[in-house]
């Protein structure tokens, strides 16, 4: 009974943390696109 409980608790964490990838991804492209935009503003 505790093995399934356990399995279930992993399951849902990296579940969990595969959302927070997409959320990191999202703020990389928001920064990066800042900057591109700052570069074009100097120019």
């Amino acid at each position: 009974m505790r093995f399934k409980a356990l399995i279930s608790l992993l399951i849902l964490a990296c579940i969990g943390l595969s959302g927070c990838v997409n959320t990191v991804e999202g703020a990389g492209q928001d920064i990066s696109n800042a900057g591109n935009a700052i570069s074009k503003s100097v120019k």
